[in-house]
């Protein structure tokens, strides 16, 4: 089996196994069959993101990017957006912020944006070039966050119904899975040689930060400014 295709599943399992055992635990506000949905959201995202794990011809083939998967990727997003099931704005897919979230929100997305400068500043890089800075500027904000904060955080939620109130909004397992899933597809990786490889550090500096990002989110009701500060987040990077 490719590993690719072996890393995806080891991920599915964990949240699966992780999922029932949370939802067991409260079986009253517990939906398996959303819990199933939610996985097989993250098996759509990484075959598009992987262009069919190699089966796809990459049409920007001389980039030193994934132009190609991450299109793929979001246009699948805001397809199943659309779904009645979902919605583009009960996934987050508006401009409209919720009443008053503003003046509360801006603080944490500055926060948010200090946390990558202060890092930026720790780890500078070499200057980069003019795609490299196109693509962070865009993709990854506009690719993952209508992923992992609107549709999957979306199915995770309706999977676990539990809800406790802090800083100003509702929290359940949902924002937790979520986060712990955006951190594992950049601190997880497997290859037949090493096996399983897990990068600690990179997990803190993706899943924590991400914890901000549904904060944004539920609080003014969209994925604007988890948008723009991620998009900042990674460019930033690239020019400090």
């Amino acid at each position: 089996m490719p590993d690719p295709i072996l890393f995806i599943l080891a991920v599915v399992a964990m949240l699966v196994t992780a999922g029932f055992v949370l939802g067991l635990s409260d079986r009253s506000g517990f939906s398996p069959r959303w819990l199933f949905v939610a996985a097989g959201l993250v098996v759509i995202n990484d075959a598009l993101l992987t262009n069919f794990y190699g089966a796809l011809p990459d049409l920007f083939g001389a980039s030193d990017w994934n132009w190609q998967g991450k299109l793929l990727a979001l246009a699948a997003t805001l397809a199943i957006a659309s779904h009645p099931a979902f919605g583009w704005r009960r996934s987050g897919l508006t401009l409209r912020q919720n009443a008053g979230s503003l003046r509360s929100a801006m603080p944490v997305a500055l926060l948010y944006c200090l946390f990558f400068l202060a890092l930026a500043l720790s780890f500078p890089n070499e200057p980069a070039s003019g795609e490299t800075m196109a693509f962070q500027l865009t993709m990854p904000g506009l690719e993952e966050e209508p992923f992992y904060r609107g549709i999957l955080l979306l199915a995770l939620n309706e999977a676990f119904r539990g809800r406790i109130r802090l800083l100003g909004i509702d929290w359940g397992w949902g924002a937790v899975l979520s986060c712990a899933l955006f951190g594992m597809a950049h601190a997880l990786s497997y290859s037949a040689g090493d096996g399983f490889q897990f990068d600690a550090i990179t997990m803190a500096l993706t899943a924590i930060p991400s914890f901000l990002a549904v904060w944004l989110r539920e609080r003014t009701g969209s994925l604007l400014l988890p948008v723009a500060v991620h998009n900042f987040g990674n460019a930033i990077m690239l020019v400090v």
